[in-house]
């Protein structure tokens, strides 16, 4: 990869290869060396904001969830956006009750192994697959009844499709969870959502605001401040506590992408936001990507043949063991996962590879929701029977529910691609020693020195700038104070005390003489020359 390689240009490499128009809702996300996540920023050098060793390993995911999945243009968007779906709900992000859970592990067993035949799917075959951190054999058997009586003749796309469409009625569709505390200190979790922020803690949703009642968002350190308006003008701010100064950061990013992307009409209307009320304090930042309207009107546009794709088929679930080819996942992962190359051809079934924790994957740990995100749904304000759901077991920060998202992207593209199209490689097994691409050994290391020189340099140049300017202003007051004859109460009031006199005489004056003198001196010179 070229040093001043921005990462638009290797987000729009992958999504050529796989053949992927409606890039707007993904990303690609790496975590750094102190664990601590961060999406791909397009405008910037990926070098620069590397700080691991190359290798690096990324991952392609939903950045934007759509609004409305079901209405994606191209059957591959949908895809790709089933997967990831799937994905959370595997790892207990997409969280629902009972009957809502058989009915989309069932769409997903009918997208993957297609309809019910008795010869080839035994007794229990369910259960060789999956779909939620843990299940009752009891949910097994629901499954297998939808599947058998209420899915038969479905295409995988039509499942897809009926996937999304329910995934999108549950109240945790499109939650990436951030970790955070409260004020008394007690455990929350913040996400942007289509819709608008949401606090969860415990099994219960504590606040839900629509972005259009979001009026800002700042963070200081650790602390995360939400300022919202809600009706006869009531204002509240709510405050939230990151684990580090870094996640903090993260979490005050995706709110302002999240806010820019559902909320404005157009990209034109998006700003640089600070993170501070001082101009000379604090982070700045600018989402840099088309809204969601935008994107909408862009996706209406497309006529072409609809791509190819090359899903599983008959194969075991990207999430879990095969039927014919090994038993029923259990909790404890494995700890090697076969490399996957990726062509043209095989991309897109390869995306749904969503192995737990120690499958190859890399954790996340510092943002994302343990299991569960408290052990049972949501609470919606009505009686529910959560069944086996409500079982979940809550599992430390760093475990399955942190990992990123399908395909691990190693980023070893040497400038332009060959004559067969761009290509990239996912990399299982990390432990393994990987061979370093010639010519960008110690590139991370190296980019990062002058990244940190560059910050302190711009860093004393803001603050002599602020500093000079501030002397100016005071110059300014101190010559209309003594030199001017305004006779406001404010002016008259300064010049009266003792110590502006005093001032005034012992010092402006005889250095406004010895001023006077020298400029005199220097006039003369100049004349006599």
């Amino acid at each position: 990869l070229q040093r001043d390689a921005k990462g638009q240009y290797l987000f729009d490499l992958l999504c050529h290869h796989l053949n992927l128009l409606e890039k707007d809702y993904f990303g690609i996300r790496f975590v750094d060396p102190d664990k601590q996540r961060h999406w791909l920023e397009f405008t910037k050098s990926v070098v620069k904001q590397m700080r691991a060793q190359p290798p690096f390993t990324m991952c392609f995911r939903v950045k934007f969830y759509p609004t409305d999945p079901a209405a994606l243009k191209e059957e591959i968007t949908r895809y790709l956006v089933f997967l990831q779906i799937k994905r959370d709900l595997y790892h207990g992000r997409l969280l629902c009750k009972t009957s809502d859970a058989a009915l989309l592990a069932a769409y997903i067993l009918q997208a993957e192994i297609g309809d019910y035949d008795p010869g080839k799917h035994p007794e229990g075959y369910s259960s060789k697959f999956q779909f939620f951190p843990k299940h009752s054999e009891k949910l097994e058997r629901k499954i297998a009844e939808i599947h058998k009586s209420e899915l038969s003749g479905q295409t995988p796309a039509t499942s897809e499709l009926n996937f999304l469409r329910k995934a999108q009625t549950l109240e945790t569709y499109g939650v990436d969870p951030h970790p955070c505390k409260d004020v008394s200190g007690n455990a929350a979790f913040l996400a942007f959502t289509p819709f608008g922020f949401v606090v969860l803690q415990g099994n219960k949703r504590v606040h839900f605001i629509k972005w259009n009642e979001v009026t800002k968002m700042k963070f200081e350190g650790k602390t995360f401040y939400l300022y919202v308006s809600q009706k006869e003008e009531k204002k509240i701010v709510l405050t939230y506590f990151a684990p580090t100064p870094e996640a903090c950061k993260h979490l005050w990013k995706c709110g302002i992408e999240n806010q820019a992307f559902y909320k404005l009409e157009k990209s034109s209307q998006v700003r640089t936001v600070s993170s501070s009320n001082l101009f000379f304090k604090g982070s700045r930042f600018r989402y840099s990507g088309r809204v969601a309207k935008e994107v909408m009107e862009s996706s209406a546009k497309i006529k072409r043949e609809p791509p190819e794709i090359h899903r599983a088929g008959l194969v075991p679930s990207r999430s879990c063991p095969s039927i014919t080819h090994g038993p029923r996942l259990s909790s404890v992962p494995r700890t090697r996962r076969r490399a996957v190359h990726i062509s043209i051809m095989e991309a897109v079934p390869s995306l749904g590879h969503d192995a737990p924790y120690g499958h190859g994957d890399p954790p996340e740990p510092g943002n994302a929701a343990p299991r569960g995100l408290g052990s049972s749904e949501v609470s919606t304000g009505l009686p529910v029977d959560f069944g086996p759901l409500s079982q979940l077991v809550t599992t430390a920060l760093g475990a399955g529910g942190m990992q990123e998202c399908g395909m691990q992207v190693t980023s070893r593209v040497e400038g332009a691609a060959g004559p067969e199209g761009p290509t990239a490689t996912t990399t299982s097994n990390p432990g393994q020693p990987r061979p370093v691409p010639a010519g960008v050994t110690g590139v991370g290391q190296c980019g990062r020195l002058p990244a940190v020189v560059n910050k302190f340099v711009l860093s004393v140049l803001r603050l002599l700038l602020v500093t000079v300017g501030l002397l100016f202003v005071l110059l300014l007051l101190l010559i209309v104070l003594t030199e001017s004859d305004l006779d406001t109460a404010f002016f008259r009031d300064i010049r009266q005390t003792p110590e502006f006199e005093q001032f005034h005489y012992q010092y402006f004056c005889p250095l406004r003489r010895w001023f006077a003198c020298k400029l005199r001196a220097v006039v003369n010179l100049l004349i006599d020359t």
